[in-house]
């Protein structure tokens, strides 16, 4: 009961500390009506549950502590700790080991420490008969090549899917192939806006030298990806994947310089790729 009284004095202290500081920290602040009130509360509680908690395994140690041990944990505590009976440890003292009172008892390690010894032992041999001797496993600079292939081809294979392709990385698309591709994109999502042959409609003149976004294979996929909201023109990110707006972006550009049927006044300023 003592030991109860006293881990609660302590706990007591700790809590009425750390509420203490944590007032003082706060100070005049905004927190709502009562919201002290309501943490000094909290504390209580816990503390009231601490001090029923220790009084429950108190009484639940001195039960376990009256009963007898069973034979068969007895020995398997021995077989694993091969500990010593407190009134044999007389036994075991060393006689030349006393400093100011201090004795030494010539206690044995641990059947359990000394079986993780001789398992690290073991696994060493092992390690280095399969690392270094037989070669049957791949060292270190065996396994980073390995994974640095690896990533190369699902990096490749990324790039193929478009996952990697955004308004930083893209590249201007010169393969007839794929610019057909991003021909029937455009036919299909953006001719109702800008006319079959770029001349402009609702939106501007894709065929001159004006841009009011910028121009060029990085400002062209951005505007396509994330739209214009405010003059109409939607995000097509939503619609499309990358590899498709990388398309239809790179086609875009090829109209720049042809001569629509009817072609839309100049809107935005005239960009070059240099300035980019």
């Amino acid at each position: 009961m003592k030991r109860i009284i006293n881990l609660l004095t302590l706990k007591l202290l700790a809590a009425l500390f750390l509420f203490n500081n944590f007032l003082f920290a706060a100070g005049e602040s905004d927190y709502p009506e009562n919201y002290y009130d309501k943490v000094a509360l909290f504390l209580i509680l816990v503390i009231i549950v601490g001090f029923l908690s220790l009084v429950y395994f108190e009484s639940k140690i001195k039960i376990v502590k009256e009963k007898q041990p069973s034979v068969f944990w007895s020995k398997l505590r021995y077989l694993l700790t091969k500990t010593v009976p407190v009134e044999k440890e007389e036994e075991f003292i060393l006689a030349d080991h006393n400093y100011d009172g201090i004795k030494e008892l010539d206690a044995r390690i641990p059947p359990w420490v000394m079986g993780l010894f001789y398992a690290t032992i073991i696994f060493s041999i092992w390690y280095m008969l399969h690392y270094h001797v037989l070669g049957t496993g791949p060292l270190q600079e065996e396994e980073y090549v390995q994974e640095v292939k690896l990533a190369e081809i699902q990096r490749a294979e990324l790039m193929r899917s478009g996952a990697m392709i955004n308004e930083e990385t893209v590249t201007l698309l010169t393969e007839p192939a794929l610019l057909e591709s991003g021909k029937q994109i455009y036919t299909t999502n953006c001719a109702a806006c800008h006319a079959a042959d770029g001349g402009g409609i609702v939106g501007p003149n894709l065929t001159d030298d004006y841009w009011i976004h910028g121009g060029g294979i990085k400002n062209v996929f951005k505007v396509v990806k994330y739209g214009v909201v405010n003059k109409g023109m939607i995000a097509w990110q939503n619609l499309l994947n990358p590899k498709q707006i990388q398309e239809v972006s790179s086609y875009v550009l090829t109209l720049h310089g042809t001569t629509p049927a009817n072609p839309k006044a100049p809107q935005g300023e005239i960009w070059k790729e240099e300035q980019n």
